[in-house]
């Protein structure tokens, strides 16, 4: 299982949210183009949010992810605001590898039809969920879909993945929710990314495990604040 770490962008600063809660916020001193260079080292693939797009519904740190891009180079997935294929294209034409649809998905979801068929293996669908209920706008609403329902309707179209967070996990470091991301991958017919919640060594060991075929998993919190390294969370994933 492949181990994504992530950068989540507010006010300028690298930042963790807990819950999706924009007044829970942590904010780190390092830059993240210098974090992105750090990450480098050791990984291939970075996960970036801007979270004022997500909450706003178009990118807002355009500047500060080609900070990120130039610091970490080839391999950086982007979301948050991303609602239209004009925002797709720029960030494309800024080094992106992959963006990713959240919202987007519930309310345009011929738009994520076609950003995925006129760029095959470079769209993920974010499925952020509350109660199994998928949510939009930045996290703000909950909608009346399941995420392996929302899955299965894109399960036909050349997606790089599913990105699954479940949101009252997110930023808390108490374990991915485990069962509901399993769930998905072995019924929602799309590649799997686990998000939310990673707290510990442990919690990646215990997602490898499952029999579900779980492609990667994104970690931030506890990276940012050292509860291990980036290249012991590699090792409790396990191969790739």
């Amino acid at each position: 299982m492949r181990v994504i770490p992530a950068i989540d962008l507010l006010d300028g600063q690298a930042v963790r949210l807990k819950q999706g809660l924009y007044d829970q916020v942590t904010t780190y001193d390092q830059r993240p183009g210098e974090i992105a260079k750090e990450w480098r080292q050791v990984v291939d693939r970075l996960h970036v949010v801007d979270l004022e797009g997500a909450r706003g519904g178009k990118p807002a740190q355009v500047d500060l992810v080609r900070e990120v891009v130039e610091g970490f180079g080839d391999g950086v997935q982007v979301g948050g605001g991303v609602r239209n294929l004009e925002a797709v294209e720029a960030y494309f034409s800024l080094g992106v590898s992959r963006v990713v649809l959240g919202t987007a998905a519930i309310k345009n979801p011929e738009f994520v039809r076609e950003a995925a068929k006129l760029y095959p293996d470079r769209v993920i669908v974010a499925v952020d969920a509350k109660d199994g209920m998928v949510a939009t706008e930045g996290w703000l609403d909950v909608s009346e879909m399941t995420a392996v329902d929302l899955a299965r309707q894109m399960a036909d179209v050349p997606l790089a993945g599913v990105l699954y967070t479940d949101i009252a996990r997110d930023g808390m470091e108490v374990g991915p929710n485990i069962e509901e991301t399993a769930r998905l991958a072995r019924e929602g017919g799309v590649p799997v990314i686990a998000s939310g919640g990673v707290g510990t060594l442990a919690h990646l060991s215990a997602l490898a495990a499952t029999d579900a075929d779980i492609q990667s998993v994104i970690v931030g919190r506890a990276l940012h604040e050292r509860r291990f390294t980036l290249t012991e969370a590699i090792a409790a994933a396990g191969p790739v």
